[in-house]
């Protein structure tokens, strides 16, 4: 498995930020091949976080480029600034 965190800073509204992901990219991301989960965190301070896993390294980058076109047609008056992207192969984890 892999996984990438996009961290948004400068978030203008972060509730109309997690509606809008909430209803908009996550139906796009649960139908990438390969996708195993998507989390969407408000860190408070106006940085939000975002948290895809994928089966596959093609998954996360093509997850990455989705969410850059997404943001940029849909959120970009909420989410002013690039996100730091951090990407790589899951090492371990737990899930219940």
């Amino acid at each position: 498995m892999y996984a990438t965190t996009r961290r948004y800073e400068g978030v203008t509204d972060p509730g109309e930020a997690g509606r809008r992901v909430d209803e908009g990219f996550v139906p796009l991301i649960r139908k990438m091949p390969g996708f195993v989960a998507y989390y969407w965190a408000d860190a408070g301070g106006g940085v939000m976080v975002s948290t895809s896993v994928f089966q596959d390294r093609a998954g996360v980058d093509e997850s990455n480029k989705q969410a850059a076109d997404w943001v940029r047609v849909n959120m970009a008056p909420l989410l002013p600034n690039p996100p730091q992207i951090t990407a790589g192969e899951v090492v371990a984890h737990a899930a219940k």
